[in-house]
């Protein structure tokens, strides 16, 4: 197969990458011979990529079929995580795309089958595992169903695609294409391992009535913001009786982790705070996704506020939270005269909502609070005690 991208392609694209894309396609008759369009489609798909995929962005010789494949492509940090959820020895990306997460199971399993439906990314991911010197790796062109037909593995990962008719975005299960729910019997019966990747939209206790062989759920946040849910299928009914870990990857690197039973949050019975006391903690994104409300106080011997308000407070500097800590500076019985009283002497903060009945956007109208600063003011509801404006700063 020639390459797509030739070295006076390369340079070309390394050239004009800070040029605005728009006027470089109307400038043909400068570039006789260039392929404006692909140009352009490389340009635009390496911005997307200079964040979300550094090491892809930093290989001059990678080839992205599209900028939507990159779009639609985990993370680097999301594919190296996943790694941990293969078993076995053999791995099959049944909906390969961009060919991110093929490549990072190709680090842990011996043979890894990338297949796709899209000839486009078929050609980009077999000349990029070439350049990126994955020799463990066959591609594979062909739908799911069409692919499961000749393939067994060890473990089967698949990430249906979100808009299956074009620019809509769906979200259940039976709507994305493949749909894993009709496949899921002939997947059970060509891997003892599924992995299935859904929208972070979906709701967990839906998605394991749906997966009843579900054994883990991992909820993925990059930064504080959900990126990935992901379910651990075997061939043994378990119903209820699924892991949930809930995994926040910071900017440092670090993961802030979480694993729990939906059995231990509905037993769970935390203690309710009778004040906010000199500490005040906020869970990750990814706990708040998976609903650890209670356990979270539990586990860490904290006081919650309200049981709707899911923010928490100890007397004492706690290491190791998975979430925020925030030192308190202040409690203020909310009023407007208060709110009014505090603009003046905090005219800029982060403003956090939680069980409040103004919204961040309803609070800085009527304060005038701009955003920003090392000041976070947090809007919330108190047991017993009503609305509060708890002022603090964060505490790493």
């Amino acid at each position: 197969m020639p390459s797509l991208l030739t070295p006076e392609l390369i340079d070309f694209i390394r050239e004009h990458e800070d040029e605005a894309v728009d006027r470089l396609l109307l400038s043909a008759r400068r570039f006789p011979g260039v392929p404006l369009p692909f140009v352009a489609e490389q340009i635009l798909a390496r911005r997307q990529a200079k964040e979300k995929l550094p090491t892809w962005y930093a290989n001059r010789r990678i080839v992205f079929p599209s900028r939507v494949a990159v779009e639609q492509a985990s993370s680097e940090v999301a594919a190296g995580y996943k790694r941990r959820l293969f078993a076995g020895d053999s791995l099959c990306d049944l909906t390969g795309g961009l060919g991110v997460d093929a490549s990072a199971f190709a680090g842990v399993a011996r043979q890894v089958v990338y297949a796709d439906r899209d000839p486009a990314c078929c050609q980009a991911a077999e000349e990029n595992f070439k350049t990126l010197g994955l020799t463990n790796i066959s591609v594979c062109q062909g739908d799911a169903g069409e692919v499961l037909a000749g393939v067994r593995a060890d473990t089967l990962y698949v990430d249906p695609s979100r808009r299956p008719g074009g620019d809509k975005r769906v979200f259940a299960l039976a709507d994305c294409a493949p749909d894993v729910l009709q496949l899921k019997p002939l997947l059970l019966e060509r891997a003892p391992r599924l992995v299935v990747k859904c929208s972070p939209m979906v709701d967990i206790t839906e998605g394991l009535a749906l997966l009843p062989e579900c054994e883990e759920v991992h909820i993925l946040a990059v930064r504080n913001e959900c990126k990935e849910l992901l379910f651990t299928l075997g061939r043994v009914y378990r119903p209820g009786n699924a892991a949930i870990r809930a995994v926040n990857v910071t900017a440092s690197g670090e993961e802030q982790s979480l694993a729990f039973f939906p059995g231990e949050e509905r037993e769970a019975a935390p203690r309710e705070a009778a004040r906010v006391e000199g500490f005040l903690y906020e869970p990750h994104a990814a706990i708040m996704k998976a609903g650890a409300f209670k356990v979270v106080a539990t586990r860490f011997d904290l006081c919650k506020l309200h049981p709707r308000s899911h923010l928490y407070t100890a007397d004492r500097r706690l290491e190791g939270f998975p979430g925020k800590m925030f030192a308190v500076d202040d409690v203020i019985p909310f009023s407007g005269k208060a709110l009014t009283a505090l603009a003046r002497s905090c005219p800029r903060a982060n403003i956090t909502t939680r069980n409040f009945t103004l919204s961040v956007a309803e609070l800085r109208r009527k304060s005038g609070i701009a955003d920003g600063g090392d000041a976070h003011i947090f809007a919330t509801t108190l047991s017993g005690k009503g609305a509060l404006l708890v002022v603090c700063h964060r505490v790493e």
